[in-house]
């Protein structure tokens, strides 16, 4: 008679799947801010070469928003099949997707070399990634948010929030090590191409590590009782995920658009959009600009699971309206602390910008996760804050710098800003709690009425 498989331990089993994920998602973010940092710094001169400096910088940003556009695609076609044949399967073809594309991009020919086709192939693989990292956002919060107990949900999901500063805090740092020991000539020959071709290491690391993990228990779950109804005749006919999605959890979607808004705008600007403020319009090295958010990456980094937790005691909405009603303040202080053009003050107007971003990025994701059911949870998750990565973060670094360029002042950039971090704050004001919720039982609609009672704490469960 076959033995029965052991159950996991669940403090080891929920260890390693945030392990995983985190790593997995800060070599996926690695990737996908490595070409917005390249878009700043020298793709305007390698692959679209013209005689305004800021011109070229917003036709790379253009591509750069092309990935952008591509994620909502990744985020419906991943969350379909990671809503019915499981979170882990996706996680991995995310992860050689990204990784494979931004390798090639390392070995791509340029402008001078090559003309028109450079900027075309490069264009093509930032769909890609684009295209990979739609798929990635979801999968890695559920598949931890699966896992844990409702208590520490907020704290455990929010470690693969902190894979984003991670790999900010990454492609900035080879970077910047690189123009700290070459020269600008030697930079723009070959030396950007490092940060690319390490992604191919990086890449093996993750998957090695990404595919030991166990697929979430409530998806199984959940998917076995689907199956057994089917054998009973009582499944009738099921909907695609996303459709499902669009036509009863509509407004959920919109929450997590409004939600995420001034997150991503004020993220990409805060650092993006700074390395252009700070090397074309304030004329300062690349280095002060690429250290400053080196340092403040840091902080974000380690701080984003601390407003994780702190969500677990107040709430996701608290921590979230302190995080945007901040940024809508912080947005004209930002400017004038960086016009100063002292790299300490810059370094501090960074930091301080990117620990209010935190507070309303740690708790997204439990947040997010909340509002939908499990059998739609990955396609409600990603279409949600992918379609917000498009009407947010892809315009956010393009309208900033347009927005530079006509005006020549920080000032209605700081308004862009503010005016993002006001419609977040609407929204989630608007925003049901969602703190406490049993993922294994169908919920109602997510926006609106009180907030459901603080889920009872298991035997054994710690943060």
């Amino acid at each position: 008679m076959a033995r029965p498989r052991p159950r996991p331990r669940p403090r080891s089993g929920i260890t390693r799947i945030v392990g995983a994920s985190l790593i997995g998602t800060t070599i996926e973010w690695y990737d996908f801010f490595l070409y917005g940092s390249a878009a700043a710094l020298v793709f305007n001169e390698l692959f679209f070469p013209t005689a305004d400096p800021l011109t070229g910088t917003l036709i790379a940003f253009v591509t750069y928003a092309i990935g952008f556009l591509a994620r909502p695609l990744g985020g419906v076609v991943f969350g379909h099949f990671g809503d019915r044949v499981g979170r882990k399967k996706l996680l991995v073809l995310s992860l050689l997707l990204m990784g494979g594309s931004t390798f090639a991009m390392g070995l791509l020919p340029t402008y001078d070399a090559i003309g028109i086709g450079a900027p075309v192939l490069l264009t093509l693989l930032r769909l890609v990634q684009g295209f990979a990292l739609g798929g990635e956002w979801g999968g890695a919060v559920l598949i931890v948010s699966e896992h844990g107990g409702a208590r520490h949900r907020g704290f455990w999901a929010s470690w693969p929030q902190s894979g984003a500063p991670g790999g900010n805090l990454l492609a900035t740092g080879v970077l910047a090590l690189l123009a700290g020991v070459q020269s600008d000539a030697a930079f723009e020959s070959w030396g950007w191409r490092v940060p690319f071709l390490l992604s191919g290491v990086l890449v093996m690391v993750g998957l090695w590590i990404r595919i030991s993990v166990t697929e979430s228990p409530l998806f199984l779950k959940a998917r076995a009782e689907a199956e057994a109804a089917a054998a009973r005749g009582q499944g009738g006919q099921e909907e695609a995920p996303v459709v499902e999605v669009f036509r009863k959890n509509w407004r959920q979607v919109l929450t997590a658009i409004g939600t995420r808004f001034g997150e991503n705008i004020s993220y990409y600007v805060l650092t993006s959009f700074l390395l252009v403020y700070v090397t074309k319009h304030l004329d300062l090295p690349k280095s002060t600009a690429l250290n400053a958010v080196l340092i403040g990456s840091a902080v974000h980094f380690v701080t984003i699971p601390a407003w994780g937790a702190l969500s677990d005691r107040l709430g996701r909405r608290p921590v979230t309206l302190v995080g945007s009603a901040g940024m809508a303040v912080w947005a004209f202080l930002f400017f004038t602390l960086v016009d100063s053009g002292s790299f300490a003050v810059i370094t501090a107007a960074v930091t301080v910008g990117l620990l209010l971003h935190g507070a309303m990025y740690g708790p997204q994701a439990a947040f997010i996760s909340e509002m939908f059911d499990t059998r739609v949870r990955y396609s409600g998750a990603s279409v949600g804050s992918q379609l917000a990565s498009v009407v947010a973060g892809a315009l956010a670094p393009i309208i900033a710098v347009e927005l530079l360029k006509e005006y020549d002042s920080s000032v209605p950039v700081a308004l862009y800003l503010c005016l993002a971090a006001v419609v977040t704050t609407v929204t989630v004001a608007l925003a049901r709690e969602t703190r406490g919720r049993d993922l294994a039982r169908p919920d109602g609609d997510a926006t609106g009425g009180s907030a459901p009672a603080p889920a009872p704490v298991r035997s054994g469960e710690r943060p």
